[in-house]
């Protein structure tokens, strides 16, 4: 039985005027083929604050620059038990929210070497939708996502 490691996560929740979220589709590569829908975002690195990682994660993640007083948040704070690569981990996750067009342009140059082939594409969601499919990388993402929507204004 493996040791639980626990970090500090900065989440990011990009949401349209449409009312949509934009989430990645992923995998653990421990689990190729197990795909999974999940919000934007990763560990705090040393010496970061909880909003520069957020915006690094979003730069990383999908190409995405952005100014952190488009930030807003965190909204919610969640733990997140998950498995990467073997290992069991538990986010300290807080979410933050975005406004975001959805014509913006994704792009996965800047991924870490980790991540690369493991997200594997990105899509705008409502969270009604992803509830329906099941495929939400955490249980709380609907709601985190529902919650980013009020605060950011969008169709409901």
């Amino acid at each position: 039985m493996g040791i639980t490691a626990k970090r500090l996560a900065a989440r990011v929740l990009p949401v349209s005027p449409e009312g949509r979220v934009l989430l990645l589709h992923e995998q653990d590569p421990a689990n190729p083929g197990v795909l999974y829908w999940g919000s934007i975002g990763g560990a705090v690195d040393p010496g970061e604050t909880l909003v520069q990682a957020a915006v690094r994660e979003l730069r990383e993640e999908t190409g995405i620059v952005m100014d952190p007083e488009s930030l807003v948040g965190p909204l919610l704070r969640a733990d997140q038990p998950f498995t990467w690569a073997g290992r069991d981990y538990v986010n300290d996750a807080h979410f933050f929210a975005m406004p975001l067009a959805e014509s913006v342009d994704v792009s996965f140059d800047h991924l870490v070497e980790e991540e690369t082939g493991n997200v594997l594409g990105s899509g705008w969601w409502t969270p009604g939708d992803l509830e329906d499919d099941g495929t939400a990388a955490s249980a709380e993402l609907p709601d985190a996502m529902r919650l980013a929507i009020d605060v950011i204004g969008g169709a409901a």
